[in-house]
């Protein structure tokens, strides 16, 4: 073989897979990071601090109200970490890198109520009924 064969092969072979990701790969934004940022929207009350305090890596999902990361590489570690200490119903944590995509895969099947109407409107209607 010739030198560029054995340099592409040397290449190829020594890619990572994604069960080996560390956490620590540039992609994450240039700041090698050993966590991820993920937001529990089961327990997210939708106040939007986080939102406010690091706006390139939290919003607020319009269906249910709830915060999500949108950028793991969005903002400073230290702005995001102050958006984590500051939350109000401690919601947001830095998980292992490896375990985002379990965790992210899981949100997928939880049920989530839409913010903007707590429960089925049952004690809206109730409350409506009896000034009547």
């Amino acid at each position: 073989m010739d030198k560029i064969s054995d340099l592409a092969v040397v290449t190829t072979s020594s890619e990572p897979k994604m069960s080996d990701r560390s956490g620590f790969e540039p992609e994450l934004g240039g700041e090698l990071r050993q966590n991820a940022v993920f937001v529990d929207e089961t327990v997210c009350i939708g106040c939007g601090h986080c939102a406010h305090t690091a706006s390139s890596t939290f919003f607020l999902e319009e269906n249910y109200g709830r915060a999500r990361v949108i950028a793991q590489d969005g903002d400073e570690e230290d702005l995001v970490q102050e958006a984590i200490d500051t939350c109000p119903v401690d919601c947001i944590a830095w998980v292992n890198y490896n375990d985002l995509n379990k965790l992210e895969e899981a949100r997928k099947h939880q049920v989530i109520q839409n913010l903007g109407i707590i429960g089925d409107g049952a004690s809206l209607r109730r409350a409506i009924n009896s000034q009547t």
